[in-house]
């Protein structure tokens, strides 16, 4: 192989590997976003909480909210639309032309495509992470309200 080739694998394996890593850690943090909302749900509906402390879990969860819709576009499966490229478009072809597509090198093409994929899935996951920062502390306020009894 030469230097062009490998560098080329190489490049292509690592923005694959980055798009794998943030669906990971989208996914992770869709379960953390999940169990908090849970939770706010479980205090909200077994204890009677005062009003300015409703308001402000009611905003921590609708930020919540905001957040888990970023992470579930995050990890949503994209097919390319009108131009799919890679096995979207396999799904379409016949046997011959598969080969055919293949006998291309489209690397340079993918590695261009699956890095500005892979920079839109960091920036919404970027954003998730700090509506999940604001939603938590707004659950933390309402808590403190609640704790401290303000009406």
């Amino acid at each position: 192989m030469s230097f062009p080739d490998t560098a080329l694998t190489a490049a292509h394996s690592e923005v694959k590997a980055e798009l794998a890593r943030t669906d990971t850690k989208a996914s992770l943090l869709l379960a953390f976003t999940g169990a908090m909302l849970a939770s706010a749900w479980t205090v909200a509906t077994n204890i009677h909480l005062p009003t300015g402390a409703l308001v402000v879990g009611a905003a921590g969860v609708a930020v919540l909210l905001a957040a888990a819709t970023l992470l579930l576009l995050t990890v949503r499966p994209n097919l390319g639309g009108a131009h799919p490229a890679g096995f979207p478009k396999w799904a379409a072809l016949t046997p011959d032309e598969i080969r055919e597509s293949l006998s291309e090198d489209m690397r340079p093409a993918d590695i261009a495509t699956l890095s500005r994929i892979a920079v839109r899935k960091f920036g919404r996951l970027q954003r998730a992470i700090d509506l999940t920062l604001a939603g938590g502390a707004l659950l933390i306020l309402a808590a403190l309200l609640a704790a401290g009894g303000a009406r």
